[in-house]
């Protein structure tokens, strides 16, 4: 009983690991729109393999809007980003000019 208990638990935390990797995965862009009113930004990205989003332009929300007011036009961007609320959003970003 205690190793079946083990095993299970063991398996839960590898699957919760590939769980936040998958949503962890970073991506490169380019910031293309600001929007600080609407707390969004346009973003020309590649593919986001944990949104199944192939390789396009488009505006994201953001989990901290102040990170909109480091951001400008032609920036070079790592990024995250997952479904919240039903909205692609951005998680995480560092700019790499």
């Amino acid at each position: 009983m205690k190793q079946s208990f083990a095993r299970t638990i063991g398996s839960l935390l590898i699957g919760l690991g590939v769980a936040l990797s998958a949503s962890a995965q970073s991506v490169d862009g380019e910031v293309k729109k600001i929007d600080l009113d609407a707390g969004k930004v346009t973003i020309k990205h590649g593919e986001i393999k944990n949104l199944d989003m192939p390789a396009m332009q488009m505006s994201f929300r953001v989990t901290d809007p102040n990170w909109l007011k480091t951001l400008q036009v032609g920036d070079k961007i790592k990024f995250s980003a997952d479904k919240i609320n039903g909205q692609f959003t951005i998680t995480a970003i560092e700019g790499h000019k």
